[in-house]
């Protein structure tokens, strides 16, 4: 007896229908507003697992002196830190994304070259604004 699988490579077979035999997503080119888009969703899950965290950290913050000093040396840790830089890359991408989807549903843009551009720009401003938030938190 044949096992389904093996029946539908034969009723593909006899289709003409060939499968992909090789699907390597890191050998694949995606189109750069497709990676601007792909992080615009990457950022905003990054935001909603954050934000607990961060209002947390408020709360604690303004329960007193000593609340706010220990804080002070939670935020010093380099991980916390290196957690602090993903977040605000996450707000600068979403942010600049945004904007980018607003404008082009409103007709800027649109054209192939200047969507492309504006892609490219809000992959590369994202990054850089984070490295500026970086050099900042990090002297």
């Amino acid at each position: 007896m044949s096992s389904e699988s093996e029946i539908t490579e034969h009723r593909l077979k006899v289709a003409g229908i060939r499968r992909p035999v090789f699907f390597d997503l890191f050998r694949l080119q995606f189109p750069v507003g497709s990676i601007a888009s792909f992080f615009h969703r990457v950022s905003g899950v990054l935001m909603i697992l954050g934000l607990p965290f961060l209002v947390f950290w408020f709360g604690r913050s303004l329960s007193g002196p000593e609340a706010f000093s220990a804080l002070g040396a939670t935020f010093g840790s380099p991980l916390v830190k290196l957690l602090l830089i993903v977040l605000f890359w996450a707000l600068a991408h979403h942010v600049l994304a945004g904007i980018r989807h607003l404008l082009m549903d409103g007709g800027v843009g649109w054209p192939l070259s200047k969507a492309r551009r504006s892609a490219w720009t809000v992959n590369i401003a994202g990054v850089v604004i984070a490295i500026l938030f970086a050099w900042r938190v990090l002297l």
